[in-house]
């Protein structure tokens, strides 16, 4: 008898052998039970989380002999001739191969004629979002007027390109990406029930390498146990992998967090020994960073199953929040721009460097802020009227000598230096926030903001509820200094929150946005040339793909 790969062999024949997606199982195990039967059904998710198995089981369930159930029997000629695929009323249709309207009709044109043995005439159309428009219209007339012998299940990775006619009547059923828990432990019961050896090591990259895909998880199984003649050992799962020991990552890091650029290198000198997948080094070191943050910020959230967890737990204490996330978003930029650099390992090396070359150091640090402190100082002619008090830094607006420091680029809120002439605030908060140049954090929440009222010492702006997140003390102080320093007047901002009687910057930006793509689009679909493409060729224009040019 020829080989049976495992992902057939332990393809799940019910819904009690299904693992994981119980949120999907208990909708339909009810609708089963109660004889509560929708027409249409739409699973979605990413590929091998069950989508398709769900759906044959779904189609045994309906046509079992012994009724319609929630429990088919597996015995009966119509489960046994689904479970092998020759149930001719059950028609399945890969959707990528018959995109064409001509193929679509010819599937419907059978639909008004009653099932050939089982109860249900059940249409099975796999990755349906790669059909035509003219496929769906066509599709459209049988969904919203089905006979009452047929159901139609469709499946797809890219619900976003239905048209929304179609996810209007369909029962829609979003499938989860299996966590590497479940994955562990379903893969440790087959190996259990094939007699195949294993270590955990192995399994545990083998769960990470499926990607939340228990088919893939299935398919890699099946490769290791090939690869590794019979039985799974670390090493030899991590040299079909590429992978390499999370141990060497974890060193890695910990030299990079220890900012030793010698030791870092030295690392990578032994790494390259092992012939590594340089973009999945990469990958296991952010993946590292981001348990660091978690640790940071929500602790309980650091994943429970990693072996180097308390490690990750310690390092974090040792790196600022900032730092891990320059960490993190150098390493992510890296491993996107790793093929353009002349060798992986290269790429990889010159990450690691930037990382450490744009880590600010204590004394840099402290050095910024002494240099801020001073350039403010120098920067202010001092007189009765503008003098701080003993034991405040001043900061006022004036000329400043060419020759003075300069306030480091990263402490302050504005892009370049505030002219000696101030402007008039006419109470044009959009007009002002303009004027001001400012970026990052500060800039957002002054767009998003609308101004209450004004006088000469204060200023009262409204931020929306739904923004709240972009208020803090820092961020208001900051834009209150560009405020005096653009103005050369002392003023006190006030932000509270509440109901904004007249449309922030932001919205009037997303808004004339929003026009400009409206009417780009409009202009697409009215153009002559684009319009024969369509009537000729069957031409669709491509969601999205329509951007306005920017003035």
């Amino acid at each position: 008898m020829s080989y049976q790969v495992l992902a057939r062999k332990w393809r799940p024949g019910n819904f009690t052998e299904m693992v994981g997606q119980e949120h999907i199982l208990r909708a339909l195990i009810n609708a089963l039970d109660e004889d509560r039967l929708h027409h249409a059904y739409l699973f979605t998710g990413t590929r091998g989380v069950g989508k398709t198995t769900i759906a044959r089981i779904f189609a045994k369930s309906l046509n079992c002999e012994t009724g319609i159930t929630s429990k088919p029997c597996g015995e009966c000629s119509a489960c046994k001739s689904i479970a092998e695929g020759r149930f001719i009323d059950l028609i399945e249709v890969d959707a990528a191969s018959r995109t064409k309207v001509e193929d679509t009709r010819e599937l419907l044109d059978n639909v008004q004629y009653a099932p050939t043995h089982g109860r249900f005439k059940v249409y099975l159309i796999d990755e349906v979002h790669m059909l035509s428009g003219h496929s769906f219209n066509a599709l459209l007339k049988t969904l919203e007027e089905p006979p009452p012998h047929v159901k139609f299940l469709l499946a797809t990775t890219d619900p976003q390109k239905l048209p929304v006619t179609i996810l209007s009547r369909c029962l829609q059923f979003n499938l989860k990406r299996m966590p590497i828990s479940l994955i562990d432990g379903h893969l440790k019961f087959i190996l259990q029930q094939e007699s195949v050896a294993f270590d955990d090591a192995s399994i545990r990259l083998l769960s990470h390498g499926a990607d939340g895909s228990m088919r893939d998880a299935l398919s890699l199984l099946d490769q290791a146990i090939a690869f590794g003649g019979g039985k799974l050992e670390q090493t030899e799962v991590q040299a079909m992998l590429g992978t390499v020991s999370r141990d060497r990552v974890m060193s890695i890091l910990k030299a990079l967090v220890a900012n030793d650029a010698a030791l870092v290198m030295k690392h990578i000198d032994e790494l390259a020994d092992l012939s590594p997948d340089y973009a999945n080094v990469l990958a296991e070191l952010l993946a590292m960073l981001h348990q660091m943050a978690l640790a940071q910020k929500v602790p309980e959230a650091v994943d429970e199953n990693l072996i180097e967890r308390e490690a990750l737990l310690q390092l974090a204490t040792q790196l600022s929040s900032e730092d891990i996330q320059l960490f993190y978003q150098v390493g992510l930029i890296g491993r996107r721009d790793l093929p353009l650099a002349p060798d992986p390992r290269g790429g990889l090396e010159m990450a690691l460097l930037r990382m450490l070359a744009f880590k600010p150091t204590l004394e840099g640090r402290a050095a910024q802020a002494t240099t801020t402190a001073v350039a403010a100082t120098l920067a202010s002619p001092v007189s009765e009227q503008n003098a701080a008090p003993a034991g405040q830094q001043m900061t006022a607006p004036g000329n400043v000598p060419e020759a003075s420091a300069q306030p480091a680029r990263s402490s302050s809120p504005v892009e370049e230096t505030v002219p000696a002439t101030p402007v008039q605030f006419d109470g044009n908060w959009a007009g002002l926030v303009e004027a001001l140049n400012l970026r990052g954090m500060v800039k957002q929440l002054a767009v998003n903001c609308t101004l209450r009222e004004k006088s000469s010492t204060d200023v009262m702006l409204v931020l929306n509820k739904e923004n709240e997140q972009l208020l803090n003390p820092v961020m208001q102080k900051k834009l209150e200094e560009a405020l005096c320093a653009r103005l050369q007047k002392k003023l006190k901002l006030h932000i509270e929150l509440g109901a904004q009687q007249v449309e922030s910057p932001a919205k009037t930006t997303a808004r004339n946005h929003a026009e400009r793509q409206q009417s780009a689009e409009e202009l697409i679909q009215q153009d002559p040339m684009i319009q024969a493409l369509k009537e000729n060729f069957n031409a669709e224009v491509v969601p999205n793909s329509v951007k306005p040019i920017n003035n």
